[in-house]
């Protein structure tokens, strides 16, 4: 097998820092709209900034023109195994549509086209739609944009589009915030932010150093102002920059290329080969978004055939754990819940539902009220209920048996093999992939019991009703779900007994009292119904977040970060098994990390902009609990 470079795997890991709890804007935890306001010809035009978002007489011509050809496409995406564009700026889609459909007349068979954007003040769908109908030429690509528009949220909004080999990757939130949480390297820039003139804050001196340190060597960058402190600002920060005639009106534009003496990388063509450990919900996504990427998977697992294990439940709820306090943590839980949403919502065995979801103790009702007075979703997603409760619209409902085997379509699964791992090798039964990941629940502690994971018990109740009825959801600490014919509702959360994993009728009646509380009237006919009771282990970390992302080399990382024990900083990295990641410790919301582990894996893996934040990432790195320990001497 040949070298994981010559693929492209980005192994190098992001430098750790200690994770900020603090609010990123006070008392602000959506994005701020756009305030819009339309000229008679139909274009729009923010009045917080007095400025226009594009010409409808000639907006499409000024993209391809001050953008697409200036960043020398589509001739410099030729021959490249990926090629990324980056831009500041999102507003309409214009810019990434005109890309598009670029990218659909001239595209290589073999590239995969990469684009990033930031956007600060994000339009709803609905005054996007209205913007792009006034391009029919581009109406197919529209309408693809507008049925995956961004929901209002801050965080990353990441897409895949596998028959097109494209990727959208943006970024919510302010470009000073976001710009330097990201995780890329642009051969191109679109620098279209409203003009400097009027939004001064996206063109501050700091963005400078901030696109060279995100830019491959020899990177583009095209723009059509031609300001001074724009000008000195690409020229400090490395680039060359020249003035160019300017398209319609404006007299003058800017191109600029970052000063090397290194030319772009043309990458190899070869697929990766890449081994899953685990064919449960973690590593089903993780299978589905790498062979999304063209890459060839091959999972392994030791049951018998798919959702046997902790997944099979007959039901799976996805819905948003909000946290009160706006932090790193708290977003990525409103992120990978929009994930999982996005993902599942075209696949079989998903349906939409909106949860009641009832304050199980007066801490939780005070929570309540706090997430209601600032809320990290739209109205779209979430409503307050009378009583103190939330409604979560849109959320979803699962079943499993058919939504695991759709995510392992067209993936080679090896069921009731024994599976050998060799992390020095990085092989799987004697075979030497590109990359391994560890995705097998709680057999993940055997493989690396500094992780501290521990298991739980979630038994849950399910019978076949004579009555069908419309998707429905109850939560309160406990859940009670419904689709069809079919009832399901628990799930207990408790140590894993001596004897391992059963069922008890213990949980049982633990499960029958929350659905008294829950819906009084299942309570009555699931009395009348034949039962079954299913029980799993859920693999939970000491600070109920996910471990996602590069295996550490215990040894050498304890030695590397060594210092942590006396109480000193430490600028170094732990040290890591080169292409071996593990995805686990999802506790009860495994259908709710999946997705969003997934894209963090296969966008490391295959070396294209990361579909997480570098504070998001540090939350979930597994080497976290290596520091932790050495902080406190346990190791």
């Amino acid at each position: 097998m040949s070298d994981p470079e010559k693929f492209g795997l980005w192994i190098t890991p992001i430098r750790l820092q200690p994770v900020t709890v603090s609010r990123y804007v006070a008392g602000m935890r959506l994005p701020p709209r756009p305030k819009l306001d339309w000229k008679p010809d139909g274009t729009p035009v923010d009045t917080r900034f007095g400025d226009i978002y594009y010409s409808v007489e000639d907006g499409l011509a000024e993209s391809r023109a001050v953008f697409l050809r200036a960043c020398g496409l589509p001739d410099r995406w030729r021959g490249r195994r990926q090629f990324t564009v980056a831009e500041l700026g999102f507003g309409t889609g214009l810019n990434f549509l005109a890309l598009w459909q670029m990218w659909q007349q001239e595209r290589d068979g073999a590239t995969w086209l990469h684009f990033v954007s930031f956007e600060g003040y994000p339009l709803d769908r609905e005054d996007a739609a209205r913007a792009l109908k006034v391009w029919p030429e581009l109406s197919e690509l529209s309408q693809q944009l507008l049925a995956n528009w961004p929901e209002r949220a801050f965080g990353i909004h990441h897409v895949v589009w596998p028959e097109e080999r494209l990727t959208l990757t943006l970024h919510i939130g302010q470009v000073e915030i976001a710009l330097p949480d990201s995780d890329f390297e642009a051969d191109a820039w679109f620098l279209d932010g409203f003009s400097p003139a009027r939004n001064g804050e996206m063109w501050d001196d700091a963005l400078w150093p901030l696109l060279a340190e995100r830019s491959a060597p020899g990177a583009f960058a095209a723009t059509f102002t031609v300001a001074g402190a724009v000008r000195r600002g690409l020229e400090a920060a490395g680039f060359q920059v020249a003035k160019q005639p300017g398209h319609g009106r404006k007299r003058e534009r800017l191109e600029a290329v970052l000063d090397t003496d290194h030319a772009p990388v043309n990458l190899s063509k070869d697929r990766c080969q890449i081994a899953i450990i685990g064919a449960g919900i973690a590593g089903a996504n993780v299978a589905h978004a790498l062979r999304q990427r063209g890459a060839e998977v091959t999972v392994l697992d030791r049951a018998t055939g798919p959702a046997e294990g902790t997944s099979g439940n007959p039901l799976a709820l996805v819905m948003p754990r909000l946290d009160a306090g706006d932090t790193v943590e708290a977003r990525l839980l409103v992120e990978a819940y929009l994930s999982a949403c996005r993902t599942y919502r075209d696949l079989p065995g998903c349906e939409t539902v909106d949860v009641t979801h009832l304050p199980k103790d007066s801490a939780e009702a005070e929570r309540f009220q706090k997430v209601l007075s600032d809320p990290p979703l739209g109205l779209e997603r979430l409503e307050a209920l009378r009583g103190g409760g939330l409604l979560h619209k849109q959320a979803m409902l699962i079943r499993p048996s058919q939504l695991i085997p759709a995510l392992l379509e067209g993936v080679a699964v090896h069921w009731a093999d024994p599976v050998h791992l060799d992390v020095a090798t990085r092989s799987v039964n004697g075979t030497i992939f590109d990359a391994i990941i560890v995705a097998n629940g709680m057999d993940l502690a055997a493989l690396c019991p500094w992780l501290r994971l521990t298991g739980r018990m979630g038994q849950v109740e399910h019978y076949r009703s004579p009555l069908a009825v419309s998707p429905s959801a109850i939560a309160s600490g406990h859940y009670a779900l419904a689709s069809g014919h079919d009832r399901l509702w628990g799930a207990t959360f408790e140590p894993v007994p001596a004897a391992g994993a059963a069922t008890s009728m213990t949980a049982r009646e633990t499960n029958h009292e929350a659905l008294q509380r829950l819906n009084p009237f299942w309570r009555v006919e699931a009395d009348k119904a034949s039962l079954n009771s299913r029980a799993g282990v859920r693999a939970t970390t000491p600070d109920r977040l996910p471990v996602i992302g590069p295996l550490p080399d215990l040894a050498a990382s304890i030695e590397a970060l060594s210092n942590l024990r006396t109480g000193g900083a430490t600028e170094a990295s732990a040290v890591l098994h080169e292409g071996v990641h593990i995805a686990g410790g999802f506790g009860s919301r495994g259908f709710t990390w999946g997705p969003w582990a997934a894209a963090i894996l296969a966008t490391d893996i295959l070396a294209s902009p990361s579909a997480a934040s570098r504070r998001a990432r540090q939350a979930v790195a597994p080497e976290r609990q290596i520091r932790r320990d050495l902080k406190r001497r346990l190791i």
